[in-house]
């Protein structure tokens, strides 16, 4: 980066840290610390939106389209519908309840042990997923930096968590307004710039992608072991979105912040509304680089590490090939240009699936020869646009963008945890009585623990396929289950706290061994399915365990 880059980007995290702080030094309670109702419904609205906009989107989604086109955002689709579920059903129970966590209520509707039981689910997973998002950024400022990926971990963890202990949910809402507002900025600009430089016009970028397979929204076709297909997104989509906003404290606690029931509820609609086109748009985005990509020579591996084994002499032979594959793709794009044939097409496409399979096979080079090297590099093609394509200043904009959607999601998780820890466990189950200063000194205490927490799942991190993959898979090995509890509590009222405690316990190993077998390809059963799954053993079983309850009651 320039020193341009350099002067842009600090001025924007400085702003976005110091306002944050500034508006939240009058908090001397817990309650400000962990969530006053205080937000008018738009910035309910952009607090979910960038509560959920992490670094891992983008970072990660552009990526995603990179290499498998538009699909990813069928994902989405169960959104709306889950969005007009909690404003009808949900989100009165909470307020009517006046309740701090989602989890306060299952204590009045089951009893202590399950709403501790849930607390402590919830904990497991945001813990876990809060570690991916300090892991995204890492990656960058590693890749710009040349830092070490483990030192550049705690580096970001440690800011981010003295970021959040400085005002807790004020802080985080104050700021994140701010933060929605650089990241539309840099990525419209970086929208317009690819248009900008794309060597074709943008028919001809749309009619070139789409051959290539990669305008492919929507697939009809139902099949278990297909990731994103409309059934996957409005079944499992659903009952993961309804699972993430209905029982996920990260998002509870945001609207919850609202000043009343209908300004909450304008917010989550307002989610509802723009989060389809904001996710379709970063795809959009990844389209694009893919075609500007047909035309510039790229690495054969997108993570710069990789760089380490030129002299290695199968990824020598690799690369050599990978270049013969380029020129004769220039050269056929070129010839396609003119008449828009398809049967060059036909062959621009045997061109592209060789160039995919030389891909495949320098990862596996990587990682025989470079195991600590990091081959999976869909989370590096958009970072290597923005730093080798863009102009001086744009770059510092968008490692702003990226670094501020990081500081968002990850001090509302960090808020989120350390407010379900303090309502749920501590000030539950040990310290009912004591003063508040007591617990607003509690509340920074436990924020500390879940940020050196963080920093150690990202430490430990992996890429899995790619970031925002990651993600959504650990919360769809806990969510189906959670769901399941809130699922009973509002809907089946004959079913009792004993039941419903007995049934997590059942439950959620079945979840997580459905996901290992998956993996391990004894069955075929993608991550989406896990979510209306598990909420529906959660029920199933619950209703068999009270039959037995109540045989001995009687």
């Amino acid at each position: 980066m320039k020193q341009l880059d350099w002067l842009v980007l600090i001025f924007v995290l400085l702003f976005i840290v110091i306002y944050g702080i500034y508006k939240s030094k009058k908090i001397k309670t817990s309650e400000s610390f962990l969530g006053g109702k205080t937000n008018p419904w738009w910035m309910v609205g952009l607090s979910i939106m960038a509560t959920q906009a992490s670094a891992i989107t983008f970072l990660s989604t552009p990526g995603q389209a990179y290499n498998d086109g538009l699909g990813f955002v069928q994902f989405y689709f169960g959104l709306p519908i889950a969005m007009v579920i909690l404003c009808v059903w949900v989100l009165p129970k909470f307020f009517k309840m006046n309740v701090l966590t989602a989890y306060e209520y299952l204590e009045k509707r089951f009893g202590l042990s399950t709403r501790i039981l849930t607390a402590i689910l919830f904990l497991i997973q945001r813990g876990l997923a809060a570690g991916i998002t300090i892991f995204a950024p890492a990656i960058i400022l590693s890749t710009i930096l040349g830092w070490n990926l483990m030192l550049t971990n705690i580096v970001i963890g440690s800011l981010v968590t003295i970021y959040t202990l400085a005002g807790g949910t004020e802080a985080v809402s104050q700021t994140q307004k701010q933060q929605m507002i650089v990241i539309f900025i840099g990525m419209f600009l970086a929208f317009f710039l690819i248009l900008k430089n794309l060597p074709l016009d943008l028919n001809d970028a749309l009619l070139y992608s789409g051959s290539m397979g990669k305008i492919n929204p929507v697939s009809f076709k139902f099949d278990l072991n297909s990731r994103y297909n409309i059934w996957s997104a409005l079944l499992g989509g659903t009952f993961l979105f309804l699972s993430y906003f209905g029982t996920d404290q990260s998002q509870v606690q945001r609207y919850l912040t609202g000043k009343s029931l209908k300004e909450a509820r304008l917010g989550l609609l307002f989610n509802g509304l723009f989060k389809i086109p904001m996710q379709f748009f970063i795809l959009f985005i990844g389209v694009m680089v893919f075609v500007f990509f047909q035309f510039e020579k790229t690495p054969l591996n997108f993570n710069p590490l990789s760089q380490k084994l030129q002299n290695n002499t199968e990824y020598k032979s690799l690369n050599a090939d990978f270049d013969k594959i380029y020129q004769e793709k220039k050269e056929k794009i070129a010839e396609w240009e003119n008449g828009h044939s398809d049967a060059v097409m036909s062959e621009l496409k045997v061109l592209q699936a060789k160039e995919v399979v030389i891909r495949e096979d320098a990862k596996k080079i990587i990682d025989k020869a470079a195991p600590d090297i990091e081959s999976n590099d869909k989370d590096y093609v958009f970072i290597y646009y923005i730093l080798h394509y863009l102009p001086t200043g744009i770059v510092g904009l968008l490692i702003a963008v990226i670094l501020s959607a990081a500081m968002s999601s990850t001090s509302s998780e960090l808020n989120a945890l350390a407010t379900t820890t303090v309502v749920d466990i501590y000030k539950r189950n040990f310290v009912p009585n004591i003063s508040d200063k007591k617990y607003l000194y509690a509340s920074r205490l436990f924020t500390l623990m879940w940020g050196m927490i963080a920093v150690f799942f990202a430490v430990n991190a992996s890429l899995f396929e790619n970031l925002i993959q990651a993600v959504n898979i650990i919360g769809s090995l806990f969510y189906g289950t959670i769901l399941g509890v809130f699922a009973i509590a509002f809907l089946l009222p004959k079913i009792g706290g004993k039941a419903t405690m007995w049934s997590i316990l059942i439950v959620e190993p079945i979840i997580i061994l459905l996901y290992f077998l998956n993996v391990t390809e004894v069955i075929k059963l993608e991550f989406l399915w896990l979510n209306p799954i598990g909420c529906l053993l959660m029920i199933g079983v619950a209703g068999v365990l009270e039959r037995f309850v109540r045989r001995e009651v009687t």
